[in-house]
């Protein structure tokens, strides 16, 4: 069990985003949480993966190659 102590606004956001949505306190923040845990997960994944990675491109390259104009 983890306990959390929030700033008084941060924790009226909170509950009232939960009141709105009908969702408890506690599901909104355990999800808030997970997300941020898996986006952190996504981008260490990301970081990894380009630095594997034997060669780079320009982004004009990458650009003509997906045929993108910026």
């Amino acid at each position: 069990m983890v306990t959390v102590e929030l700033e008084p606004d941060i924790e009226e956001k909170v509950r009232r985003f939960a009141l709105e949505n009908h969702i408890s306190e506690g599901f909104l923040i355990r999800e808030a949480l997970l997300r941020w845990l898996e986006d952190r997960e996504d981008y260490a994944a990301g970081i990894k993966a380009l630095s594997a990675m034997k060669y780079s491109i320009s982004q004009e390259e990458m650009e003509s190659k997906a045929d993108v104009v910026s």
